[in-house]
């Protein structure tokens, strides 16, 4: 293998839209900034919602008889 081939990797901080921060490793030396962390995201949080389009949703509850609250 080559010597002195790969990018520096240094410690740096990634803070979400929501507030959370956290530190990782990364050859990019500034912050890194994203909108939207596993402390924010519906599908981790348990607050994720079904889009009913055309009320396709609706049709699958009524006919298998499921309550739309489930």
């Amino acid at each position: 293998m080559k010597d002195n081939i790969h990018p520096p990797f240094h410690y740096v901080s990634v803070n979400c839209a929501c507030g959370a921060s956290w530190q990782t490793r990364s050859t990019i030396m500034d912050e890194i900034k994203v909108e939207i962390c596993s402390n924010c995201h519906p599908f981790f949080t348990g607050k994720q919602k079904l889009v009913d389009t055309a009320g396709r949703v609706d049709k699958f509850y009524k006919k298998y008889g499921i309550s739309s609250e489930a």
